[in-house]
């Protein structure tokens, strides 16, 4: 080949050939172990693709005996796939399966073909020439009889497959009738001139590429040919676009040429213009979502045995609801979602409101309405009860198959409602989508019925969740600002005790000017601690402090200074520079707690000590007491859960409180009780950089 233009567009033809052959008969490789046609198409695609490789070097080498290679593997892609064809030609000895394609065909016209192979494989051994110059016309002659054999089996095929075997074998049929067809083509021309067209054989390559989607539908149909086959719709609807496209450009550069021709001077500015708007007649086209759903239908119906890729329609449907395509609200991506399914542009949902109605909770495409559909009005009453998809053209020319339905008159005021989806969980109707007329008439038959009604069950159970979230916050939400108030009554009520201690005491030592100094003091702590607690309040929340460095000796000895009680008696043994990191007013609200509970728990005359002292990682304080004490299970199973107390007035929040705390510090909280002996309670916090002083040892409470 000569022509380097030429040369290379016959590359890049027999390339492509090559390529998608190998690749479909990769994805066929191990079906030949278990099924005899499926060896013998995963032999023809392999064949075809070493021929389209031969084709491949014929285009870059140009060599005698790279032609010679080239001729013999396609005779070889004729035998594979005459082999292929013969096989389908069987009589059923059961009536069923595969088998029920066609009778075979007589033995002599398969021994005619073999001579005609036979021969032409050994005059393309014979002496070289180029047959792209001058070839054998003997040879192209046979080639013209292999491809009415080819022909005619493809035909024979058709005609005698049973009726209900023809529309699995139609894409084949169309395929290699096509490959024949050009090949007839192609040899009978070059018998006729004695030399190959360069112009068509490069068209062969294309020709056997464009076939391919064809065998692979049709393979898909048949799937006792291979094994797991797989047909992409998205890959069958983007070729028939890109055919239908293609078809139409060539139709306008035939148009085109013949107004070149006829139109004189006019007739290049004439072609120049017709192409032009060609080119944007397809763009236009193309992107209409009317003709890609009309051309989706028609794929669909035609070239598979179901309406829907499921799979990949799930995808889409569970990508569209969890808001990966939408970028909208959890409602109107289940209108979209739905809508998606059958082409539809627009759709509404309904939800069941607490006022035991159906009011509009959202739409998409489509205009705002204010109406109300009761729940036991003839429209919910009936999807609740029937679970059906209504389709209301149906219901609009045959009611009687919808007993008891009778729509509502806010329905009519809603342009181009097509479909009303129920959403039901379980027994229950909470909700339904109303959706537009689709861009492309559909059939409202089961598999759509079907298919609507899996999704909006997994629709609903998807709303259901996302309301029963919103729930769930907004218990969290009451749930928290209940905390919050439980504990500011716990605050409350420590610092009523603290000023009726503070009145009690006031009889008898109100002319006592260190009483009158420590009562100020208790005054002014309680009013500052209630403006804090009604900031809390407001702002519904606790302020967070960073924890810091903070010595632990002022803060217990504030602590039991603000518990003192001349009933109780408290024995201080602090270290000090006893350091610990936390919140100051915090920890001296835990040790005040610890410090309350031992005096509550001590009766008259007990002992309660507060220790002050660290180790080697911790900072310790350990309030013990002499009072009633509590049991091993008390301690284990109640004394750190909210809301459970031995007090008669107690909130029973305070250990837990302080606990939580404790452990935020990283710090641990361990109480050893004794009934009728007594508690100790040990706060172990993290230190801060400085060492504490030694000490003598802890004594332990008994």
């Amino acid at each position: 080949m000569t022509n380097s233009t030429l040369a290379s567009i016959a590359a890049w033809s027999y390339a492509l050939t090559a390529a998608a052959c190998f690749a479909f008969a990769i994805r066929m490789a191990g079906g030949w172990r278990r099924n005899a046609r499926a060896g013998l198409l995963f032999a023809a695609l392999l064949i075809t693709g070493m021929w389209a490789a031969a084709g491949l070097s014929v285009a870059l080498f140009d060599a005698k005996w790279v032609q010679r290679a080239s001729s013999a593997a396609d005779l070889l892609r004729y035998g594979a796939w005459f082999a292929f064809l013969g096989s389908l030609f069987a009589v059923s000895r059961t009536g069923s399966g595969p088998e029920k394609l066609a009778p075979p065909i007589p033995r002599w016209l398969w021994f005619v073909a073999a001579v005609g192979l036979g021969g032409s494989f050994a005059l393309s051994l014979g002496p070289s020439k180029d047959i792209l110059v001058d070839g054998p016309r003997v040879e192209f002659g046979i080639r013209v009889g292999l491809a009415v054999f080819g022909l005619m089996l493809v035909e024979q095929l058709l005609r005698r497959a049973q009726p209900d075997a023809r529309w699995a074998i139609k894409p084949l049929c169309a395929a290699l009738a096509g490959v024949f067809g050009f090949d007839l083509f192609l040899f009978a021309d070059a018998m006729l001139f004695a030399r190959i067209d360069p112009a068509i054989w490069i068209a062969r390559a294309i020709a056997n590429f464009i076939v391919i989607p064809f065998i692979a539908i049709a393979t898909a149909r048949n799937t006792g040919w291979t094994v797991d086959m797989h047909l992409s719709r998205k890959v069958v609807f983007q070729s028939t676009a890109l055919l239908v496209s293609g078809a139409f450009l060539l139709a306008i550069a035939a148009a085109g040429y013949l107004l070149r021709f006829l139109g004189g001077d006019w007739g290049r500015a004439l072609q120049i213009e017709l192409i032009f708007a060609a080119l944007f007649a397809v763009l236009l086209v193309a992107s209409s979502g009317r003709f890609r759903s009309r051309l989706k239908v028609f794929v669909s119906k035609h070239f598979f045995s179901y309406r829907y890729d499921y799979r990949e329609e799930w995808l889409r449907f569970t990508r569209t609801l969890s808001g990966e395509s939408v970028a909208h609200a959890v409602q109107e991506r289940t209108i979209a979602a739905l809508a998606n399914l059958v082409e539809s542009p627009g759709g509404m949902l309904w939800l069941e409101t607490e006022s035991a109605g159906y009011r509009p909770a959202a739409r998409w495409n489509m205009p705002a309405i204010s109406a109300t559909e009761p729940a036991s009005g003839p429209l919910a009453a009936f999807l609740a009860r029937t679970g059906w998809v209504l389709d209301l053209s149906d219901f609009a020319s045959a009611p009687e198959r919808y007993p008891g339905l009778s729509l509502p008159s806010w329905l009519g005021s809603i342009p181009h409602v097509w479909l009303v989806v129920p959403l039901t969980s379980g027994s229950e109707l909470i909700g339904f989508v109303l959706l537009a007329t689709p861009r492309a008439p559909i059939d409202v038959d089961w598999e759509v019925r079907d298919l609507l009604k899996t999704a909006s069950q997994q629709a609903s159970s998807y709303l259901g969740q996302v309301r029963a979230t919103e729930a769930l916050l907004e218990a969290r939400k009451f749930d928290a600002f209940n905390r919050m108030s439980a504990f500011v009554v716990h605050d409350l009520k420590n610092l009523v005790a603290q000023l009726v201690l503070l009145l009690k005491n006031a009889e008898r030592h109100r002319n006592n000017p260190e009483f009158q100094r420590d009562m100020m003091a208790t005054v002014a702590h309680a009013i500052e601690r209630m403006n804090k607690l009604m900031l809390q309040l407001r702002t519904g929340t606790t302020p967070v402090q960073r924890p810091r460095a903070v010595d632990l000796g002022l803060v217990v000895q504030r602590a039991c200074n603000a518990k003192a009680n001349p009933e109780a008696r408290i024995e201080l043994e602090l270290a000090s520079g006893v350091i610990a990191l936390g919140d100051e007013e915090r920890l001296e609200h835990v040790v005040g707690h610890l410090v309350q509970n031992a005096i509550d728990a001590t009766p008259s005359g007990g002992r309660i000590s507060i220790k002050l002292d660290r180790d080697d990682r911790f900072a310790v304080v350990e309030v013990a007491d002499t009072g009633v004490g509590m049991t091993p299970e008390f301690i284990r199973e109640r004394l750190f859960k909210p809301f459970e107390t031995t007090k008669k007035l107690g909130m029973g929040i305070g250990v837990y409180e302080s606990s939580q705390y404790v452990a935020q510090l990283g710090g641990q909280l361990l109480v050893d009780s004794t009934p009728h002996v007594g508690t100790r309670v040990r706060v172990l916090l993290p230190t801060g950089d400085s060492k504490a002083a030694p000490s003598a040892p802890l004594k332990e409470v008994a």
